[in-house]
């Protein structure tokens, strides 16, 4: 018994016509004609009452179609858990810097044959992915509990202040957080990263302030565009990992002064049973050294 003879016998009682069965299947009559005897020999039993005018299917095919369909269902999982274990689809973001790097180069020693595609996307897009299977896990800054998802801690990420390369605080060593008092904060919008947002807000308030706003715009790039222009004194925050690769004139890229400010990394999971990539992902990270001891 083959799962093709199955297959063909499972379309032809859902069409119980032998032509359409075949159109549905894209290949001739014949064949499906003839694979569909074969597997009633081999059972010795008609599935099929067969006339001129109709096809209708016997005591004995009514009772295999759902054995059938049972054995096709199986068969697809088999091959989805192989199709699983070799690729892994990895929400990120950016500025993962070294944390991504060691991560894959662990899981490329764990697991040479997995193939690895790299999603980005924005916060909550990456959460409602893994939460509905289309990603097997994902890199999130925010340890916060979501329904249908696990978040295990990875690392935390520091941010570094930009701010005009022309403005006095630009000559500074370190900033504090303080001294950015009287410039305005330009930031991505709250539904993009609420966990920046909000860490960056409360801060500012336990500093004694109230960051007056700046302009809303687009990407990364187009807020460091505006604070370039240095027209009104501005800054926003940047993960200094990604600071390292951000090269501009116009942008000085300063660390905070003690004690900083740094958001946690973690790695987002579907809650339950992970994907058999999710599986091959979290024993690469267990070999990962302790990431809060890295500034990046």
């Amino acid at each position: 018994m083959e799962l093709r003879q199955l297959s063909y016998f499972v379309t032809v009682a859902e069409e119980l016509h032998f032509g359409r069965a075949a159109d549905r299947l894209h290949i001739v009559q014949s064949a499906v004609s003839q694979q569909v005897r074969r597997l009633e020999r081999e059972l010795g039993a008609a599935l099929f009452d067969r006339s001129p005018r109709h096809v209708r299917l016997t005591g004995a095919g009514e009772r295999l179609l759902p054995e059938a369909r049972a054995v096709l269902a199986a068969a697809e999982r088999a091959r989805a858990v192989v199709r699983e274990r070799s690729s892994l689809r990895l929400g990120t973001s950016t500025g993962l810097g070294e944390h991504l790097d060691r991560l894959l180069g662990d899981l490329a020693v764990l697991a040479p044959d997995t193939a690895v595609q790299l999603v980005s996307a924005a916060f909550r897009d990456r959460l409602e992915q893994v939460a509905d299977g289309r990603l097997d896990a994902a890199f999130v800054r925010s340890l916060e509990p979501v329904p249908g998802v696990q978040i295990m801690p990875v690392g935390k990420d520091p941010l570094v202040v930009a701010l005009p390369a022309v403005h006095p605080l630009a000559r500074e060593r370190d900033v504090a957080l303080a001294d950015l008092a009287g410039l305005q904060l330009c930031m991505t919008t709250r539904r993009n990263n609420p966990a920046l947002v909000d860490m960056v807000v409360e801060a500012c308030h336990s500093a004694g302030f109230e960051p007056p706003p700046g302009p809303v715009t687009g990407s990364l790039q187009d807020i460091l565009a505006t604070i370039g222009a240095g027209s009104v004194p501005m800054w926003t925050v940047v993960y200094a990992a990604h600071a390292r690769v951000l090269l501009s004139p116009r942008i000085a890229f300063r660390p905070f002064r003690a004690p900083g400010l740094a958001l946690p990394i973690g790695l987002a999971v579907r809650r339950g049973t992970p994907s058999a990539g999710a599986e091959v992902l979290l024993k690469a990270l267990t070999a990962l050294p302790d990431s809060s001891d890295h500034d990046d």
